[in-house]
């Protein structure tokens, strides 16, 4: 293996801090680090599983809140992005898929960063936020962006936005293990990382929740983007 295995807990602890601060975010801070030096085929279905832990627990905690009229329309794109994203994932350049991961991270950073107007848009379109969540999130394990933009568009209230991402991280994540499992993705391998790193991602999980109220939107937006910008710079870097 060529990540040290001390770092993969220190990558996990900070995804899953920050997933637990904002409620999203986890994959796109854990992917392109364990990519740096392993395969996409290796960090992809290990990243779904402990997203899906996580997102199991949240989405548990605030039930009641999930907004199933936003939340449905998005699954049937959803499913068609990730049973597209899993036929090409072995069939693609892992370098180039290594470059075009950093691409989209950086993108969604400075995205992060625009000072948008306050609009709100129609269902209509789940369609592309699914389609783009479930395939770039089949081939990085980062479709959240597209699912973060629709819900932010939508206006959901804050809480309402965080159980209803949660309880569709689980369905998406759900589907994509099951394909990657019938697949034969999942090895000795993954089961070891996995085994390292969960506790470190329920501490940092426990620990972005504590931070959470104390820590402003603007405030949380700059550090993630920031973040987010780095390690995808340093991935863009890596794969030049």
């Amino acid at each position: 293996m060529e990540t040290p295995i001390l770092f993969a807990p220190l990558i996990a602890l900070a995804a899953y801090f920050v997933r637990g601060v904002a409620g999203f975010g986890s994959a796109l801070v854990a992917s392109p680090l364990l990519a740096l030096s392993l395969p996409l085929t290796v960090v992809v279905p290990l990243v779904v599983i402990l997203d899906n832990g996580g997102s199991i627990l949240q989405a548990w905690r605030h039930r009641r809140l999930i907004a199933w009229g936003d939340l449905l329309p998005l699954l049937p794109f959803a499913t068609a992005g990730v049973v597209l994203s899993l036929y090409l994932h072995r069939q693609l350049d892992h370098d180039r898929l290594k470059l075009a991961l950093g691409l989209f991270v950086i993108g969604f950073a400075l995205y992060q960063l625009l000072p948008l107007p306050q609009t709100r848009v129609s269902r209509r379109w789940a369609a592309p936020a699914g389609l783009l969540g479930g395939f770039v999130g089949g081939l990085f394990g980062t479709g959240g962006p597209f699912y973060v933009m629709y819900y932010r568009l939508r206006q959901l209230d804050k809480t309402v936005f965080l159980a209803s991402l949660a309880m569709l991280f689980v369905l998406d994540g759900g589907l994509r293990i099951a394909g990657f499992a019938l697949g034969g993705h999942y090895t000795a391998q993954h089961a070891l990382m996995l085994a390292v790193m969960a506790p470190a991602a329920w501490l940092g999980l426990r620990l972005g929740g504590r931070v959470h109220l104390g820590l402003s939107r603007e405030q949380f937006t700059r550090v993630l983007s920031g973040l987010l910008l780095f390690s995808g710079s340093l991935l863009v870097w890596r794969s030049l």
